[in-house]
C-alpha cells in the first residue's frame, strides 16, 4: 500500500490549526462536567487561555482578546510583567523556603517595607499589619473579628450595594446578603440615588442618615464595632464615593469611637488614580483590608491597622497560607513599579480621558444610562431606552439635582454587550446592582493605543446591541443565565463566537 507523504511544514500546520477548537471545546465540555455550578466567569466567557503577556491572552483555539477584567483588578500590571516573573523567580532559584507560615523572611520583610512605604501619610508610623488567609474576604473577616475584640462590641454597620467578599461574615456586610445581621446604611451615588437627588444633596442626606441611626436609642442599632466601606464600590456598579462623603463618615466615626475599616482590595495599588482610594480624601481609617493586586498576581491578603488597635492574643488569628514567599515577591516588585513608575497618576489621566469619551459615547445611545468610575476602575451601566425615567424626587434646582431620573437596568442588554465586546475580541466584566453595569478594570500599564482599541471594540458592541436589541434577546440572551454553554447547543455558540473572535 503506497503511502503518500505530506509536503514538509503544511499538514503539522494543518493538524494543529484543525486540532486546536478542537481542543478548545474539549477543555471547555470537561469543565462544564466536572467543576461546581457556582463557577461564574467561565459562563460568560467561555475561552480557553494558554498565553498572556500585558492586557492581551491567546486562547488554546488561537483566539486574541483584550483583558479588561484583569483577575477582577487583581493584575495591576497585567498579565506576566516582566518584573513580576523576574522577582518569582529570584525567590525559586534562591532556594528560599515558599511557605513559612509567619515566621520573618528576608522576602516578607521586604514587601512589608515596601507596603507601609506606600501606604496614606501617617498611618504608616502607627500601624500593625496582619497576614491572613490567600483572599480578600479572609482579611475581611479578620478585620471584622479585630475592631470586635478591640471595641468589646459585636455589630457592624455597612452600606448598601456593598461587597466585601464570600465567606459568612463577609457576606453578612456585602448589600446582596439575605440573612440579614449587619446594619445597612446610604450609599450616596447621582444615578440612582436612594434619595432621588444625587450630587452634594444627595450625599448629605445619606450623611445625616447614618448620623441618625447612630444616635437614635430607638434606632434598633447599638453602638457598632466598626464601619466597613468601599472608597468606590465596584460589584455594587462602579460608584466612587464623593471626597466629601467620605470625611463625613471619617469624623462621624471618629465622634462616636467606632473604627472605620476601608476596603481597599480593589481599588487599592493606584487603581482608581491614587495609590489607595482613601487618599482623594485625604482621609486616615483606622484599618485597610488590602488584597487582590498587592499579591502580584498570587494569592496574598493583609489588614494593616492603627497600632492601639493590637489586642489580639498570640494565635488568636491565624492561616496555614499566610506566608506566601512567591506572592510577597512578586506583590514587592508590583508595589515598587507602580510606586516608582508613577502609574496612579497614569491611570487617572488616562482614566479621565476614557470616561469622557465614554460619556460622549452615551450621548449618542439611549441605552446607556450612565458612565462612572474614578482612575481605571470604569463602569457603564445599560438601560431599558423604551421604558421612561423612573420619578425623582423634586428639589431647589440649586441643590444639583440630575435632570430627570434612571431609567429600569437592564441586565439582558448589558450580556449583549458582553457577550459582542467577547466576539470582538474583548474581555469586559458585568457588575451592578442588577448586573446592568459593564465593567472596565484594565492593567494600569495599558498605552494610549491599547485604550483606544479597548474603547472602540466596546463602542461596536454596544452599537451592534443598540441596533437590534430584540434580535439578540430573541437568540437566548438572559440575565445570568447562560444555560446553553452545557449542552450541544451552547458548545456550538461558542465555536461560532470564538470563530468569528479569531478572524478580527
Amino acid at each position: 500500500m503506497a503511502v503518500t507523504e505530506s509536503e514538509p511544514g503544511v499538514a503539522p500546520a494543518m493538524r494543529e490549526a484543525e486540532l486546536a477548537p478542537l481542543a478548545h471545546e474539549g477543555i471547555l465540555r470537561r469543565q462544564s462536567a466536572r467543576e461546581s455550578a457556582a463557577r461564574t466567569y467561565a459562563r460568560a466567557l467561555p475561552i480557553v487561555p494558554v498565553r498572556a503577556r500585558g492586557l492581551t491572552i491567546e486562547g488554546a483555539d488561537g483566539s486574541r482578546y483584550l483583558d479588561c477584567l484583569s483577575g477582577a483588578g487583581t493584575l495591576a500590571l497585567g498579565h506576566n510583567h516582566p518584573v513580576v516573573l523576574e522577582a518569582i523567580r529570584k525567590v525559586l532559584d534562591s532556594g528560599a523556603p515558599l511557605h513559612v507560615l509567619d515566621l520573618a523572611t528576608p522576602v516578607k520583610d521586604t514587601f512589608t517595607t515596601e507596603l507601609f512605604r506606600t501606604l496614606p501619610p501617617g498611618f504608616a508610623d502607627h500601624a500593625r499589619v496582619q497576614f491572613c488567609g490567600p483572599a480578600g474576604t479572609d482579611a475581611v473577616e479578620a478585620a471584622l473579628k479585630l475592631v470586635r475584640a478591640a471595641t468589646g462590641r459585636t455589630g457592624v454597620v455597612a452600606f448598601s450595594g456593598a461587597y466585601h467578599g464570600m465567606t459568612a461574615g463577609a457576606l453578612e456586610a456585602s448589600g446582596g446578603a439575605s440573612d440579614v445581621r449587619v446594619a445597612r446604611l446610604p450609599y450616596p451615588q447621582d444615578y440612582r440615588c436612594p434619595f432621588g437627588v444625587g450630587g452634594e444633596r444627595g450625599a448629605e442626606l445619606a450623611a445625616r442618615w447614618t448620623e441618625s441611626l447612630l444616635d437614635d436609642p430607638k434606632s434598633g442599632v447599638p453602638g457598632p464595632a466598626g464601619m466597613i466601606l468601599e472608597p468606590v464600590q465596584g460589584e455594587g456598579g462602579v460608584i466612587p464615593a464623593r471626597d466629601d462623603w467620605m470625611r463625613r463618615m471619617r469624623d462621624i466615626t471618629s465622634a462616636r469611637s467606632i473604627p472605620l475599616i476601608a476596603d481597599e482590595i480593589q481599588t487599592g495599588v493606584g487603581r482608581t488614580g491614587a495609590f489607595w482610594a482613601v487618599e482623594h480624601s485625604g482621609i486616615t481609617p483606622d484599618v485597610m483590608v488590602l488584597s487582590k493586586a498587592i499579591g502580584g498576581s498570587l494569592p496574598l491578603a493583609v489588614v494593616v491597622y492603627r497600632d492601639d488597635l493590637d489586642v489580639w492574643e498570640p494565635g488568636a488569628h491565624a492561616g496555614t497560607f499566610r506566608g506566601n514567599q512567591l506572592a510577597m515577591a512578586a506583590g514587592a516588585a508590583t508595589l515598587a513599579y507602580v510606586r516608582e513608575n508613577r502609574l496612579a497618576e497614569r491611570a487617572a489621566l488616562l482614566g479621565a480621558r476614557m470616561l469622557a469619551q465614554l460619556r460622549g459615547l452615551a450621548a449618542d445611545f439611549p441605552c446607556i444610562g450612565d458612565v462612572s468610575g474614578r482612575g481605571l476602575m470604569i463602569g457603564v451601566e445599560l438601560v431599558d431606552p423604551e421604558q421612561p425615567p423612573e420619578p425623582v424626587a423634586e428639589v431647589d434646582a440649586q441643590a444639583g439635582s440630575a435632570v430627570g431620573g434612571p431609567r429600569p437596568a437592564a441586565p439582558d442588554l448589558a450580556v449583549a454587550v458582553q457577550r459582542e465586546c467577547l466576539r470582538r475580541g474583548l474581555i469586559v466584566e458585568l457588575g451592578g446592582r442588577h448586573s446592568s453595569v459593564v465593567r472596565l478594570l484594565p492593567p494600569l500599564t495599558i498605552t494610549d493605543e491599547q485604550a483606544n482599541a479597548v474603547l472602540d471594540r466596546l463602542s461596536d458592541a454596544v452599537a451592534s446591541v443598540a441596533a437590534a436589541p430584540t434580535a439578540l434577546r430573541e437568540r437566548g440572551i438572559e440575565h445570568g443565565g447562560h444555560a446553553g454553554y452545557g449542552g450541544s447547543a451552547g458548545r456550538a455558540e461558542r465555536a461560532e463566537w470564538a470563530g468569528q473572535a479569531a478572524a478580527r
